[in-house]
């Protein structure tokens, strides 16, 4: 039996790479927002068509804004429509809950929650919605990543299937209605094409696509300490985003982003060093693998 194929895109040059090179059914962009005014997207235009795309008010992204131009110049590119999606929550929804009551519900990187709530979530209900039938889903992991790729096959079914609980409708009483099923197939061409990163980087040298310096969240707890400092260089804004929020967290359940260290302390930190965009690697970025 035929499956559909989707293209799980991030807005990195990897998954940009898997769109050009292995044409899919679907290419889906899951997009992470903010409704902090200061970490507001600058052009009033593109903040329309984003919110066209999604269906929702954008305010901003927590991720670098270069993400979006990489978003909307590869769809021009590969000449095929992109799916944007997005969790009806905001990440500061996640964080504070629709009511706001002064308690926190941080993730950090003992209790990750981030990534499923508004990147994965998204993806499986757009299939849900639109497509219904089991998909084999490409993944941007590339030669050297077989560690990351067994992870992900290693929570698959018997059947190579991710399971997830999906809404499916609502009960007489308006609460979800939740279904167990099998939604994609993960398969990793860049792994089984033996694809490197330098492979990836020379493809696009005289590419017209605009690509972020890094993609994921700007404060993502799994990145180090030094290139989250270094973030906090490149995108002031977003980063104490990142900074206020533990804060708040601190005086409700003492509960910091990473172990052992709090953001304001990173931003404080290294002031001897001078770093450059060059001076880190993926293995610095964090992950938000689907």
């Amino acid at each position: 039996m035929y499956m559909k194929t989707v293209n799980s895109l991030s807005g990195g040059k990897t998954s940009s790479y898997i769109a050009v090179n292995y044409p899919a059914d679907y290419n889906v962009f899951s997009l992470v927002r903010t409704s902090n005014k200061k970490c507001m997207f600058p052009d009033k235009k593109i903040r329309q068509v984003v919110a066209d795309r999604i269906n929702n008010e954008f305010i901003g992204t927590l991720e670098m804004d270069e993400i979006i131009y990489t978003m909307l110049d590869l769809e021009q590119y590969i000449g095929k429509k992109i799916h944007w999606v997005s969790n009806h929550l905001t990440f500061d929804d996640l964080v504070f809950g629709k009511n706001p009551t002064g308690k926190i519900n941080m993730p950090n990187d003992r209790q990750r929650s981030c990534t499923f709530a508004l990147k994965v979530r998204p993806i499986e209900q757009f299939w849900f919605d639109v497509i219904k039938d089991p998909i084999e889903m490409r993944i941007g992991f590339r030669a050297d990543e077989g560690r990351r790729a067994k992870i992900m096959i290693d929570k698959t079914n018997e059947n190579g299937f991710s399971v997830s609980k999906i809404i499916v409708g609502k009960h007489k009483n308006g609460n979800n209605k939740w279904k167990n099923k099998e939604w994609r197939k993960p398969t990793f061409p860049l792994i089984e094409d033996v694809v490197f990163k330098d492979k990836i980087e020379k493809f696009w040298d005289d590419k017209s696509v605009r690509f972020a310096y890094k993609n994921n969240c700007v404060g993502c707890f799994y990145r180090s300490p030094v290139l989250l400092k270094h973030m906090s260089e490149k995108c002031p804004n977003k980063f104490d985003w990142f900074n206020n929020i533990e804060k708040k967290s601190l005086e409700y359940k003492k509960m910091t982003w990473k172990k052992g260290i709090t953001y304001q302390k990173i931003k404080d930190s290294f002031k001897q060093l001078e770093l450059f965009d060059d001076d880190f690697n993926d293995c610095d970025s964090g992950y938000c693998g689907l």
